[in-house]
């Protein structure tokens, strides 16, 4: 098992069980385990924006983290608006954000960026894990700090080393950490934007959020 695979038999065990996505190249071992592991729905937005405002939306209306996958930095930059939204709503939310190789970061690669200090004035939680076995235990930490009271936006950068890697395997979330209670809205299904509303990030977000939760 390697770290990407155990990073998301942990969300699944966790309680998070679909993932907002807008991948790059570096994301494709999570891709790839995302494809392999049963329990996890995943559900692919042509927009960053759309991924965040669709995991913000996902929990206002069912009380339960979703989780969004994004291409490095520049990725993540392009869903910050909505995040911004999500985290004045106290929005559950674990954010996994690909990043360049450990050992090819010194390269200055065109994407390189400081992705932890891009996500922190939007994030309560932020890590880097620094190699495939801490993984699985950084998630577990970000579902507890995503279903905290209040809940919170947690944002793992994953490496691609780290996700290529042998692991150990999964982590266990503790339990006491599960947000109580929450109403969630009963029937989202048929949702709709207004006629009159043009903006393709609305009906976009509308769109991806149907077809998360139309199994329930």
């Amino acid at each position: 098992m390697n770290g990407a695979e155990s990073l998301v038999r942990t969300l699944v065990a966790g309680g998070v069980d679909v993932c907002f996505t807008n991948p790059g190249t570096s994301e494709m071992h999570f891709v790839a385990a995302l494809d392999r592991v049963e329990g996890m729905r995943c559900v692919l937005g042509l927009f960053e924006g759309v991924v965040t405002g669709a995991a913000d939306g996902y929990y206002r209306m069912k009380g339960t983290p979703a989780s969004t996958l994004l291409h490095l930095g520049p990725g993540l930059a392009n869903g910050l608006a909505n995040l911004h939204n999500a985290k004045k709503a106290n929005s559950g939310i674990v954010n996994i954000v690909g990043q360049h190789a450990t050992y090819h970061i010194a390269y200055n690669a065109p994407l390189t960026s400081d992705i932890e200090g891009l996500a922190r004035p939007m994030s309560s939680w932020v890590r880097t894990s620094p190699d495939a076995k801490s993984v699985a235990a950084d998630g577990a930490a970000a579902i507890a700090a995503a279903k905290s009271a209040p809940a919170q936006i947690a944002t793992l950068i994953l490496p691609a080393d780290t996700a290529w890697n042998e692991a150990d395997g999964i982590a266990q979330v503790p339990a006491e950490n599960q947000r109580a209670s929450y109403s969630a809205h009963p029937d989202i299904s048929s949702w709709t934007c207004k006629s009159s509303d043009t903006s393709p990030t609305r009906k976009g977000t509308v769109l991806v959020l149907q077809l998360a939760c139309a199994s329930g």
